[in-house]
């Protein structure tokens, strides 16, 4: 998996700053903007953070380019509906001797490591004879979820830490899970104070909302 912040919007903390003072004050935005200095939307972006005021946070947004991850995983991202993606098409762009995905749990049974990596294989050379006889539009019915994928997602601020709380979660399924850490990492270092407290609900809110599926790890955080 690869994954890399390609672009933001510039100084994306200030910006929530101003759109947030604009509700309050007299003044156009680019002069809320002179008359904010680090400490001051520091400040601001921590209190609207805490009082739940977000609406400003989705005039920031971030670009990812996200490679070598699963279909599976494709189709889990873009449930998150407030986002804009952009993904390799297995109609256009031919997968012959295609890449995959092993899932952990897979690669360390030897035997199910060995079936797996058979079917993969088989599946190879069945595509392969299939664009012999058929549109590579048809031929894809057979690719498994496995086979990688190339994406650019687009994230506003508001819609990712609600991507960070769904999927950091030790519930979300364990692919998903590692993009979004590194996602996480990554714009905590563009934008610290909008996503320092990013997270899976337990460790943000103290909270666990997954009931009777919870993974116990609640418990160990309040002791």
């Amino acid at each position: 998996m690869n994954v890399e912040l390609i672009q933001y919007t510039p100084d994306p903390e200030k910006v929530i700053a101003a759109a947030a003072r604009l509700c309050y004050s007299p003044d156009p935005v680019p002069e809320l903007l002179e008359r904010l200095d680090d400490e001051k939307v520091a400040d601001f972006v921590q209190k609207l953070r805490s009082m739940g005021h977000l609406s400003p946070f989705e005039h920031i947004s971030f670009q990812f380019s996200i490679d070598g991850v699963s279909r599976a995983l494709s189709h889990q991202l873009v449930r998150h509906r407030i986002a804009s993606y952009s993904q390799r098409s297995q109609r256009y762009v031919k997968e012959s001797g295609f890449e995959f995905v092993t899932p952990p749990s897979i690669r360390k049974n030897p035997q199910a490591l060995e079936r797996f990596e058979r079917i993969m294989n088989t599946l190879q050379e069945e595509y392969q004879a299939l664009l012999e006889a058929a549109p590579a539009e048809d031929a894809r019915y057979i690719l498994p979820n496995a086979c990688t994928t190339s994406l650019m997602a687009t994230f506003n601020a508001r819609s990712l830490m609600n991507f960070f709380e769904h999927r950091t979660c030790m519930r979300a399924q364990w692919e998903i899970r590692i993009l979004a850490e590194r996602m996480l990492e990554l714009v905590r270092e563009v934008a610290p104070n909008v996503f320092g407290q990013a997270g899976p609900t337990c460790v943000t809110q103290g909270v666990c909302h997954e009931g009777a599926m919870s993974c116990g790890r609640i418990k160990v955080l309040k002791r």
